[in-house]
């Protein structure tokens, strides 16, 4: 088809024509930089934790005034839960996933480096940690009871360093790359280093401050905290009895303990992962709205303007279909128009997205826009444009020539 006919038309209504343009490459630009923040969103939710979610419960109680033998108490605390029917295993720990406080520090694999390598958060625990959060054991092994040291004595002048640790197989990647990590050393500034003797598949950090690349960048330390220092992590038996072993446990610290405060953040784990989710789920609900609304205004805007031009166009359309025009190349011709329209609002749309997605990058720290999602909006612009335009195209298709020329 000889576009010549539509480009002289277009020039005719250059204002109508640049509407279109303008809405086509607003709409590109916004949904390939939504349906990027979309998929990251949803990405983040289906990211594992490394624990397992539904079988966990966490507790936290503190002191009212100065803590006393709080390592004691500690202990008796644990005893105290592990005795509670339901409980399969019992941790403290400073700080857990979905949590509303976190521990982190730089780590690298020479010693006094400048930067750090990578900042991993740091988990406190004792030989039951790991089976208590169901973290799976890649490669090494779990902390020996001798490797154990109360927080209290880590804190003291002198105290002697942190001899191992457990640590992510993201972390390892990172620190190591493309070598095995048993036995290596990870420094912490100026501190000595702490040998490596297991890796675990996944435990995310509690926030993602440093970004999403980092999160799963976590280090286990051979350290018992004590509860004014930390939470109580209780593995349950069936995930049913959850609620009931929270209950329970809560009265069997408050017996053990009775001068002391029960958080009222303590929760089932699962509970606290769909609060701390909460806000990409709107995200990604609030941008798929955001995207559909987009759409439905541009298919609406396409349908006016073309059903305007129609009627605007009706002795134009007799005309051809008086020299011999069929309705096939009717149709065509506002299909051409269409596409030639839509075509030049992506290509406009395509460099607006990019300036958004550097804005994005600047002052929210997001990646950049891959190039996927260009071609992939310019397909659903396409498509809906031709979609939009068939039913005016279709009308003027049917016009009769002999009604088309009394008309004008």
């Amino acid at each position: 088809m000889d576009i010549r006919p539509i480009l002289t038309t277009l020039r005719r209504h250059k204002t109508a024509a640049a509407l279109i343009v303008f809405e086509v490459a607003l709409t590109c630009a916004i949904i390939c930089n939504a349906l990027f923040l979309i998929q990251n969103r949803i990405a983040r939710l289906q990211r594992p934790s490394g624990m397992v979610e539904n079988e966990l419960v966490a507790v936290r109680i503190s002191n009212i005034g100065r803590a006393q033998e709080a390592d004691a108490l500690t202990q008796t605390d644990l005893a105290a839960l592990r005795a509670v029917p339901g409980v399969r295993s019992v941790a403290v720990s400073n700080q857990v996933r979905y949590g509303d406080s976190a521990w982190n520090s730089g780590f690298g694999p020479k010693p006094n480096q400048q930067v750090p390598s990578a900042s991993a958060g740091v988990y406190y625990g004792d030989t039951q940690l790991v089976d208590t959060l169901g973290l799976k054991l890649l490669a090494g092994r779990n902390f020996r009871e001798d490797e154990i040291v109360p927080l209290s004595q880590r804190l003291k002048p002198g105290a002697p360093p942190i001899p191992v640790v457990i640590i992510t197989r993201a972390l390892a990647d990172k620190l190591f790359p493309g070598q095995d990590p048993l036995g290596r050393p990870i420094y912490s500034g100026d501190e000595d280093g702490a040998r490596v003797i297991g890796v675990v598949e996944h435990l995310m950090r509690p926030n993602e401050f440093d970004g999403p690349a980092s999160a799963d960048y976590s280090v286990i330390s051979p350290t018992r905290t004590d509860y004014d220092s930390g939470l109580y992590l209780l593995r349950v038996t069936d995930p049913s009895r959850r609620e009931e072993v929270l209950k329970a446990a809560s009265q069997a610290l408050t017996r053990n303990g009775p001068q002391r405060i029960l958080s009222k953040s303590n929760d089932t784990v699962e509970n606290m992962a769909e609060a701390f989710n909460r806000t990409d789920r709107a995200m990604v609900w609030l941008l798929g709205s955001v995207c559909a609304a987009l759409l439905i205004v541009t298919a609406l805007g396409i349908v006016g303007l073309a059903s305007f031009w129609v009627q605007q166009r009706t002795k134009q359309i007799g005309v051809r279909r008086a020299l011999g025009a069929t309705r096939g190349q009717i149709l065509r011709y506002f299909q051409t128009e269409n596409f030639l329209l839509t075509s030049i609002g992506i290509v406009l749309g395509m460099v607006l997205a990019f300036a958004i997605n550097l804005l994005l990058m600047k002052y929210y720290e997001l990646p950049r826009l891959p190039a996927l999602y260009l071609p992939l909006g310019a397909l659903s612009l396409w498509l809906l444009g031709q979609l939009a335009v068939y039913g005016p195209a279709r009308r003027a298709a049917l016009v009769p020539p002999a009604l088309a020329t009394r008309a004008a």
